[in-house]
């Protein structure tokens, strides 16, 4: 699996909708609350011209694409984080998830209701955003209770983690999301054990309608945003559905028609691999398959996202990069140029690196 985006939202802003667009899915649509009860779940292969011009080069059929899975969630409604709507049920399907996919409604659309009776983009989010802020609290105070006795009895690490705690809640309390709070790589990896959802990256997706109704109300969105750290794109969801029901042939000539540079999926997901700092490398030893990394991984650490004997055996990693392949036009003429290279494990994997481990079991 590449990486897993929960998409979260108030109830009738289109995340069913765009769910669909995105993944293909045919989730159910209806325009009355809670209509997703149960999270809606698509692994989608992510768009990659790179894997089809190296299956080209290289003569390999069938290529292998990284993956992006979405979660489409019952929508979030004010108290949730108490139980109202579907409550914990809701925000307990998205404390796994790599990133957050907001839904914002900014279309004006009379015959879909929105729960607050009139679209306000910025007061939807402070809803959302509140709410998850509350149930992070929740969970933080939870576990504030079973490690104050251990730190008050002189337990080193437990009052680390209370002081970590009690700096967590001080931030929410404040308002803030955890992902603004400054902390160490150490203390970070604490933040899953927690089951934390407002550290979680963000991606605010402006929905807008088909005519470009609502364009207003996503740049106050994406001001907005920009202005909390967040990232911002703005589609049409109704838009992005016509598209992903057509032929892939028609889908360019479809958007060109549009007036659309990339379809919604590309764009989002370009913005969730700069959000996450992810970058896409290839192998190809029996078949052509690409693989989604954290920037700054070594090359041992990577051969065991394939398969931990990979890791635990491994030897060298033999690696030229796809600029080389274009420019050169085959791995033949990349060893007699010389830019086939030898890396230890320590080597850290680079975007469009193509790659074969050699291992020892």
């Amino acid at each position: 699996m590449g990486f897993s985006c929960g998409i979260i939202g108030l109830p009738n802003v289109g995340k069913s909708t765009i769910f669909n667009a995105l993944s293909g899915a045919h989730a159910a649509m209806a325009n009355y609350p809670f209509c997703t009860i149960e999270p809606n779940k698509a692994v989608v292969p992510v768009p990659d011209e790179r894997l089809i011009k190296i299956s080209e080069l290289l003569k390999k059929q069938s290529p292998i694409p990284t993956r992006i899975e979405f979660i489409d969630v019952a929508g979030l409604v004010k108290g949730a984080s108490k139980g109202e709507g579907l409550g914990n049920k809701f925000l307990g399907n998205i404390r796994t998830v790599d990133a957050l996919v907001h839904v914002v409604r900014c279309f004006h659309h009379h015959d879909v209701v929105h729960v607050m009776g009139e679209i306000n983009p910025l007061r939807d989010v402070e809803i959302v955003n509140t709410e998850l802020m509350l149930a992070d609290i929740e969970v933080l105070a939870r576990a504030r209770e079973k490690v104050i006795k251990l730190a008050h009895s002189g337990d080193k690490l437990a009052r680390a983690r209370l002081e970590l705690i009690d700096r967590m809640l001080c931030h929410l309390n404040e308002g803030k999301m955890l992902r603004t709070l400054h902390v160490s790589e150490e203390e970070h990896s604490h933040f899953k054990e927690f089951g934390i959802i407002t550290d979680k990256p963000l991606l605010y997706c402006a929905n807008v309608g088909e005519n470009g109704d609502g364009l207003q109300e996503a740049a106050i969105l994406g001001k907005w945003a920009t202005q909390e750290g967040a990232a911002c794109i703005v589609l049409s969801g109704k838009i992005e559905e016509e598209i992903s029901e057509l032929p892939n042939e028609d889908k360019n000539e479809f958007l060109r028609t549009m007036g659309i540079e990339e379809s919604g999926l590309n764009k989002l997901i370009k913005v969730a691999y700069n959000l996450l700092d992810l970058i896409t490398y290839y192998t190809t030893t029996t078949e052509l398959q690409a693989w989604t990394l954290k920037k700054g991984t070594h090359a041992q650490k990577a051969a065991g996202k394939i398969h931990t004997d990979f890791e635990k055996g491994f030897i060298r990693a033999e690696v030229y990069n796809f600029t080389d392949l274009v420019a050169l036009g085959s791995e033949h003429a990349i060893r007699e140029k010389g830019l086939l290279r030898s890396e230890g494990r320590g080597y850290i994997i680079q975007d469009g690196d193509i790659v074969h481990y050699l291992f020892n079991v």
